[in-house]
């Protein structure tokens, strides 16, 4: 980080972090986007104890974002299931975004968020890594 200076202000709120994560959803191409409609957004600052717990995660930092529903592979249709949502920390992203230093905020959201997406998708973690490192 030589000769670089970051300016620290105000931490961003939720608000601006769902800002930046709808506008990355807005850039989704088809067919990822058409198939995102019903799914719910929500932005907090970090997951419940409950969620860690069935997760078998100790430390809230470690949990930038999370996808819960059914894959859109293996819907059927079912009434009274509840809405699909991704959720993103956002205290978690904030921790990596320090962490990594060199990165814009925007694009760091987008990452999350594009992961729990392809979740959405019912792709693996392998499987979203490799289609990052092929974009």
């Amino acid at each position: 980080m030589a000769g670089m200076t970051r300016t620290f202000g105000l931490a961003p709120s939720l608000d601006e972090i769902e800002t930046m994560a709808r506008a990355a959803l807005a850039r989704l191409p088809e067919p990822f986007a058409g198939h995102l409609d019903g799914v719910l957004l929500v932005i907090e600052d970090f997951a419940d104890a409950d969620t860690l717990a069935d997760l078998g995660i100790a430390d809230p930092f470690e949990l930038t974002g999370l996808y819960e529903g059914i894959p859109v592979g293996e819907k059927h249709h079912a009434s009274g299931t509840m809405p699909d949502r991704i959720r993103l920390f956002r205290a978690a992203i904030l921790d990596e975004w320090i962490a990594r230093g060199d990165e814009q905020l925007e694009t760091l959201v987008a990452h999350v968020l594009i992961h729990e997406v392809g979740h959405h998708f019912g792709l693996s973690d392998d499987d979203i890594e490799a289609l990052e490192a092929d974009a």
